[in-house]
């Protein structure tokens, strides 16, 4: 018994042991105290882990927890049916861990148990992810914070990058098949206007709420634009938190490190780019977005062959390094993984476009880009306007400077010059510039803590280099190869100390855990480089140079060579020897050679081969294809190069003249081809009309894509052409936005051609088919084809004998269309019934603001039915009705329209029989009316009576800026009834009275009204019957009056008493800037008196003095004083 009492005290928990005196341990206080710390820290680790667990737990591991937690007793059948009814699978979990925490201690600490026990890789996930994303972040930022300078170019404020890339829906041809600088020429640096833009930080992002993030992006740019810049800044953004959050890891690597390797798996290339993560496996789990960047597929050895690559699913199979990138792009490798590539456009075409899911392109400076770049840029503010006004005359250059690698390399080489202090001797020509550029690379170059040395041991050292440089240069570019390795240098001769200091500084050395690259700063320095060491060794090489390790037939002299690049360079379909040879021609200038005198073997040069070459290029101008391709073009850059620019400068002058016709021969169409590259003003508005042909059109055919406006008018255009031009207008590479095809002959076969265009065009926004025959026919076959285009903008069908057939399928385009905005189809009979389909298209659209119909037997049918389409559409802005036919029941019509429209601001309604009833229906009008501004009532039948009607509204109306009355028959009651209006009202701006006899007395009335008057700038009173007391009156108002700004008196009496009261009037006016007096009878006193107050009258910019019987020397003296008493002003006389 006692026995048993002793043991039931030992295991009496609620009793405590003795161990020694005071001193015991409670052990039922000790488990509760352990068990309610485990319990807050599991409770803890549930809070802390709630994302990774809702964001990473599957269906068949949740049943695997709750499966565990059941048994466990932590969970009962009620807490699992409410877990299971919950929903959403996020939701179910959300559920469990509610539940789980109301368990008071028991259930956190379960769940955390069994989890962090398990080895399933959602429970690594769950347990290892925040750790593992936190210290690859952290080893990201630190490996690519150290390329922050070099990346903002030191320019903190500008930084191209951190922008927008443009979403681009494919490469176009230019882009696949063309140079880099070739294609940044062509384009000007511009953007395609329809270009949606992304945000760096976003790109990654879905596009719309129902679209799915891209898999596979590739970003494409020009070799200096900026692609792996813009990588590092991702890099960092990403590493801090700031772009594309979701995305839990980054795996940056580049083709460079990609080269050193011959075979490698899948699984190796992700340990590859993260070494730093214990377990790799996590980086791949479908659960976790993961984003594999692989920067420069340019630099690649490898050419990617899809169609031969053979197919491999297995991440942990080692296979050939470029069917490695080919099956990761194809997502037969690691298709759980987002991929990103970045490359020059045309290695970038080897990837088939139905593998890529998004396409973007990294946007070059624009204008205001490169001025920023210099004010921040440079310290000094005198430099910046000075090379800012250097690129502004040079625009080729400026062209260039899209590119902001050479932006940095053309403003650090013109920053040498200007410090040098010979300003006179600034670059003309891009040889000349790089010349310069390594000029100041050798003189800077010379290395530092030594010993001066010499000029002549340092030219030494740097002929060698330089050599050797050029010579790895030439051989690369042969080979597309664009870096180099350690070994690479070692074979050219190049020491590897030497590439840090001299004009070592040229090449860019790249380091990474795996492998060390060397590049040129730019693509264009090796080709320049590549063309020096061509240009000297071509004067002692005896067999072709473009055969490095095989044998050729001899080639002796410096002319075989010269031709023989230029016979390589317009074989090489991609262009990639262009700029080569552009520099090659360029060394043959003596200033370009300047620069290198020391650093080059250099013999003398009389001369004679620069003008060798003139000859030998312009014989290239006028060989070739039938079409100008931009390998010929290439030639007028090489002319220009050579600064034999006479044949460029003189077909730019007839361009600009617009007197081409009968001069485009094979040479001249190269060189406009050149122009539109080269010459904003050329490209943007390029005037080619009366001087093509069917023939002409095809030689420019490919040159013509890249011209902004093109005016093509008065060329006699058939059919034949437009199929030319369809081909143009469909072509992915068409820049134009304004065409002009006015007064051709193209009937309906040629507007089916242009249909067809417009239904994939997305540049065109103008259309001018004025004057030519497409007729009916041809207005539907356009009009179909508009139904779908979303881009065209403004459309003139003027004179086409489009008729009721036609207006009935353009009603049908303003149902669908959402883009028109100008719609111009005068003189084209389209009757009231095409009036009547017009209107009815016009209830319902609410895009067309401006729409004109004059000349197209209307009547008062279809102006009705516009009329009440007006009542309901307050979108249309401009409304034009000239010579319908209108009468003054249409005018009734019209104005009850008017009464209600809200939106309208400008109807012309000239040459109509509209009297004075109709008039008078709108002058009640314009008293309700609230958006009316210009108002055009010109030759109809309005007399005294309706216009003093609208004068007394016009007292009231404060819309209404412009007011046309000519030829209406108007007398001195209804001049007096206006100039009483103008008394009160503070809106109008202009007022046409011309061809009415107003008489004296009228004006007088005017007159006066101008004393007092502030908003009149334009007064038109041409052929009013004024005489001299007139003129008089008018000149005392004018002595007051400091607002009216343009007078025109023409075809009146003023005679000399009136010139001399104007002329007095003229030395006290202030504000007149436009005096017309034509027709006058001034006389020789008159007009003396007009140039003689204009000494004191600096505001006069025009004055029109023709046809004053002054004769041919009175005409000379009055303009000479004239222009010396008042050089800004523009006289007739």
């Amino acid at each position: 018994m006692e026995r048993k009492t002793h043991y039931d005290s030992v295991l009496d928990r609620s009793k405590s042991i003795m161990w020694q005196e005071d001193c015991y341990m409670d052990l039922q206080s000790a488990a509760s105290s352990v068990a309610s710390q485990a319990g807050t820290d599991a409770l803890g680790w549930i809070q802390k882990n709630q994302d990774q667990l809702k964001r990473f737990i599957t269906t068949t591991f949740l049943e695997t927890i709750l499966a565990h937690l059941t048994k466990a007793d932590v969970l009962s059948l009620d807490d699992l049916t409410k877990i299971k009814e919950a929903g959403r699978l996020q939701d179910q979990v959300k559920m469990l861990t509610t539940i789980v925490t109301c368990k008071e201690t028991q259930g956190p600490a379960a769940l955390r148990s069994f989890i962090e026990s398990s080895d399933s890789l959602v429970a690594r996930l769950i347990v290892n992810h925040k750790s593992m994303v936190k210290e690859h972040k952290e080893v990201l930022l630190r490996r690519y914070e150290k390329y922050r300078d070099r990346d903002s170019v030191s320019c903190s404020k500008l930084n191209a990058f951190s922008g927008t890339l443009l979403l681009i829906d494919g490469l176009s041809d230019l882009q696949q098949k063309e140079h880099d600088l070739m294609q940044v020429g062509v384009t000007r640096g511009r953007k395609r206007n329809h270009l949606r833009q992304l945000e760096l930080a976003k790109f990654l992002d879905p596009l719309t709420r129902v679209s799915l993030p891209p898999r596979f992006s590739l970003t494409v740019g020009v070799a200096g634009i900026g692609k792996t810049t813009c990588v590092r800044h991702f890099v960092r953004q990403w590493s801090q938190g700031v772009a594309s959050t979701d995305v839990s890891f980054v795996l940056p690597l580049t083709f460079c490190e990609l080269n050193s390797l011959e075979k490698l798996s899948a699984e190796g290339l992700v340990k590859m780019a993260c070494p730093h993560l214990e377990d790799p496996s996590l980086v791949l789990s479908g659960s976790c977005r993961t984003l594999l960047i692989l920067d420069g597929l340019d630099k690649f050895r490898c050419a990617l062959n899809f169609s031969d690559a053979v197919p491999c699913n297995d991440p942990k199979k080692e296979v050939p390094i470029d069917d490695l990138v080919t099956n990761i792009i194809r997502g037969n490798l690691l298709p759980e993984v987002a991929v990103w590539v970045t490359s020059r456009p045309g290695v970038a075409s080897q990837i088939p476009g139905g593998l890529v899911d998004r396409l973007t392109e990294i946007p070059g400076f624009c204008p205001n880009d490169i001025r920023l770049f210099l004010s921040h840029h440079l310290s000094e503010r005198d430099f910046a306007s000075k090379i800012w006004a250097y690129l502004e005359s040079h625009k080729f250059i400026m062209v260039m400077c899209y590119i902001p690698c050479v932006c940095w390399i053309v403003t650090n080489t013109l920053v040498y010059i200007l410090q040098s202090g010979t300003q006179e001797s600034l670059p003309r020509t891009f040889t000349e510039l790089y010349s310069q550029f390594c000029s100041m690379k050798a003189e800077m170059g010379e290395p530092r803590g030594r010993e001066p040395i010499k000029m002549e041991q340092l030219h030494g050292t740097n002929r060698k280099l330089l050599g050797n440089l050029g010579r790895l240069a030439f051989y690369g570019l042969l080979k597309c190869k664009y870096t180099f390795s350690e070994q690479d240098l070692k074979a050219y001769g190049i020491d590897l100390l030497s590439t840090q200091c001299s004009l070592g500084d040229i090449l860019d050395r790249e380091e990474s855990a795996i492998c060390t690259t060397y590049q040129f700063t730019h693509l264009t320095v090796q080709e320049f480089l590549a063309a020096t060491f061509y240009y000297v060794s071509s004067k002692r090489a005896i067999f072709d140079l473009f055969s490095e390790s095989t044998m050729s037939w001899p080639k002796i002299g410096f002319q075989n060579h010269f031709k023989s690049a230029f016979q390589h360079s317009q074989q090489a379909e991609d262009g990639r020897l262009d700029v080569f040879v552009r520099f090659l021609t360029g060394l043959l200038s003596s200033v370009a050679l300047k620069p290198l005198t020391g650093l080059l073997a250099i013999g003398k040069d009389d001369g004679n081969q620069k003008t060798w070459a003139a000859g030998f290029l312009q014989g290239l101008l006028v060989s070739g294809g039938a079409a100008v391709s931009l390998r010929a073009v290439n030639i007028a850059y090489c002319l220009q190069e050579l600064q034999h620019t006479e044949l460029l400068r003189s077909v730019e002058e007839v361009l600009q003249l617009g007197s081409l016709a009968g001069k485009l021969s094979r040479a001249s169409c190269v060189v406009l081809g050149y122009l539109l590259h080269v010459s904003p003003e050329c490209s943007e508005q390029t005037n080619l009309s009366g001087a093509l042909s069917y023939a002409t059109v095809k030689c420019l055919l490919p040159q013509l894509l890249y011209c902004s406006h093109l005016r093509l008018e008065n060329n006699n255009f058939t059919d034949d052409v437009m199929e030319l031009l369809g081909s143009l207008l469909s072509a992915k590479d068409c820049h134009i936005q304004i065409i002009s095809l006015a007064e051709n002959s193209i009937s309906n076969k040629g507007a089916k051609s242009l249909s067809r265009a417009l239904l994939v065009n997305r540049t065109l926004t103008c259309l001018n088919l004025r004057n030519n025959n497409i007729g009916s026919k041809g207005a539907k076959f356009l009009a179909e084809s508009l139904k779908m285009n979303q881009v065209l903008v403004t459309l003139n069908f003027q004179n086409n004998g489009i008729e009721e057939e036609g207006a009935q399928a353009l009603a049908e385009v303003l149902h669908y269309n959402r883009k028109l905005v100008s719609l111009n189809i005068r003189k084209n009979l389209i009757g009231p019934r095409g009036a009547e389909r017009i209107a009815d298209a016009m209830k319902t659209n609410r895009t067309l603001t401006n729409l004109i119909l004059c000349s197209n037997q209307l009547g008062d049918k279809g102006t009705i039915a516009l009329a009440e389409a007006l009542t309901i559409n307050h979108t249309l802005l401009s409304l034009q009705l000239q010579s319908n036919s209108i009468s003054n029941r249409g005018m009734t019509a019209l104005t009850k329209a008017l009464r209600l429209n809200r939106g309208l601001v400008s109807l012309n309604l000239r040459e109509n029989s509209i009297g004075v009833e109709g008039a008078k229906n709108m002058a009640h009008a314009l008293q309700e009316n609230n958006s009316l501004q210009e108002l055009d009532l010109t030759a109809n039948l309005l007399h005294d009576e309706g216009v003093q009607a609208i004068a007394g509204a016009i007292k009231y109306n404060q819309c209404l800026t412009t007011l046309h009355l000519q030829w209406n028959f108007i007398k001195c009651s209804a001049s007096k009834a206006l100039a009483q209006a103008l008394l009160y009202n503070a809106t109008m701006q202009l007022l046409d009275l011309q061809e009415n006899a107003i008489g004296n007395e009228g004006i007088t009335f005017l007159a006066e009204a101008l004393k007092t008057n502030a908003s009149l700038r334009t007064l038109c009173l041409q052929g009013v019957s004024m005489g001299t007391s007139g003129a008089i009156a008018m000149a005392k108002a004018l002595v007051i009056n400091q607002t009216l700004q343009i007078l025109d008196l023409r075809g009146n009496a003023v005679g000399m008493e009136g010139a001399k009261a104007l002329a007095k009037a003229l030395k006290s006016n202030k504000s007149l800037k436009s005096l017309n007096l034509q027709e006058n009878a001034l006389g020789m006193d008159g007009a003396i008196f007009i140039a003689t107050a204009l000494k004191r009258n600096h505001q006069l910019t025009y004055i029109n003095l023709q046809v004053n019987g002054i004769g041919e020397s009175g005409a000379k003296v009055i303009s000479d004083t004239i222009r010396s008493n008042a050089p800004g002003c523009v006289v007739d006389i």
